[in-house]
């Protein structure tokens, strides 16, 4: 029977979440946004993501402390906030957020580097009707 080491799983599962939510807390009670965009993009919170990005906007130079924490992502990162962003643009509480993301990729991403993200034709589509 492996009901108990299934049950002991999902449990040690469930603790690892909360350790991660409550350390992404942390993050942005300190203002760690690199971090806590990395946590949550890891944890696949969209939501999360987004409220990062509008503590980091609510900043003094909030814009440019956007385009460098984004800048710092990994590509794979890049391209979940890629995904993340299509749905928060349709959206009018979220699109300027969105809108100030596609602009930092926009500039600090070459063209061929953007065109080598997994499913960028599909995100460009979705985004043309709302930009």
């Amino acid at each position: 029977d492996v009901t108990e080491i299934e049950e002991k799983e999902a449990q040690a599962k469930r603790e690892e979440q909360i350790l991660k939510e409550q350390e992404l807390s942390n993050l942005l009670h300190e203002k760690r946004y690199l971090k806590a965009l990395g946590l949550a993009i890891s944890l696949d919170r969209p939501h999360t993501v987004l409220m990062v990005i509008k503590a980091i906007l609510k900043e003094t130079d909030g814009r440019k402390h956007l385009e460098e924490n984004i800048i710092r992502l990994r590509k794979d990162q890049k391209e979940a906030v890629l995904s993340f962003l299509v749905t928060w643009n349709t959206n009018s509480r979220n699109c300027h957020e969105a809108q100030a993301v596609i602009e930092t990729l926009l500039k600090h991403e070459a063209p061929d580097t953007l065109l080598q993200y997994s499913g960028i034709k599909s995100a460009v589509e979705s985004l043309l009707p709302y930009t």
